[in-house]
């Protein structure tokens, strides 16, 4: 994915979708922040940051903060509208061996008579239905440097979506947990227990019935974003 951003420094992040950043011309603009999740350990301040500018009639805010600096001069993806595209684009090259494609990959479906929507979709060579579920890891861990936790906030929502990945790998479909390690200092994704034990709970019974869990890392630049190799994933 090719990226055309412009260098700042993160002034404020506020209610929830809106930061305050100053360009590198001394202008201060308000952007968007895509990004559902707390931010922590992303938010101490000051902070270098990439922001794309994206003028349309169609917008409110015609910024958007992409990337910011972490604490120890690594890149972190904090726009989430980003790594389903990536992660696709990633498997069509060939980088996720586990996941090869024998049909057009479908994004944002969902199974049949259930609201609930994964972010892509596909049949394997096999025939099976391949269901992907995508998190975005940029939580720097308590527990150990050099390791990124999921998630930083208690998620409902990923828990429900964990639960339907197992009904669906009980039901004979492939179910998979992608995680997206989006922080260019980090080499391994851990679970942030302390934060929403029921999620690591759910995940691990999500792996006993069949769920696969697969982490990669995000190869990061203000030019592009690539699907990097894969990591490991501590329990």
């Amino acid at each position: 994915m090719n990226l055309k951003l412009e260098p700042g420094r993160l002034l404020r992040r506020y209610k929830r979708f809106l930061a305050d950043v100053e360009l590198a011309d001394g202008r201060v603009v308000q952007a968007h922040c895509p990004n559902t999740g707390s931010m922590k350990t992303l938010l101490d301040l000051p902070r270098r940051a990439w922001v794309e500018h994206r003028p349309s009639p169609q917008r409110k805010l015609h910024w958007t903060l992409v990337l910011l600096e972490t604490a120890r001069g690594g890149w972190a993806l904090v726009d989430t509208s980003r790594p389903n595209a990536v992660v696709q684009e990633g498997v069509l090259r060939g980088v996720v061996p586990q996941l090869v494609p024998a049909s057009p990959i479908v994004r944002e479906r969902g199974p049949e008579g259930v609201k609930k929507r994964f972010d892509l979709f596909f049949a394997d060579e096999s025939g099976r239905r391949v269901w992907v579920e995508i998190k975005n890891v940029t939580m720097d861990s308590s527990l150990r440097k050099g390791r990124s936790d999921f998630p930083d906030s208690v998620t409902q929502r990923g828990r429900e979506h964990l639960e339907l990945l197992t009904q669906l790998a009980r039901a004979g479909d492939r179910a998979v947990q992608f995680f997206l390690l989006s922080r260019t200092d980090c080499d391994a994704v851990g679970l942030a227990r302390d934060i929403d034990p029921a999620y690591a709970a759910a995940l691990e019974d999500a792996q006993a019935g069949g769920v696969e869990v697969l982490a990669h890392r995000l190869v990061i630049d203000p030019r592009r974003l690539l699907l990097g190799e894969a990591v490991p994933i501590e329990h």
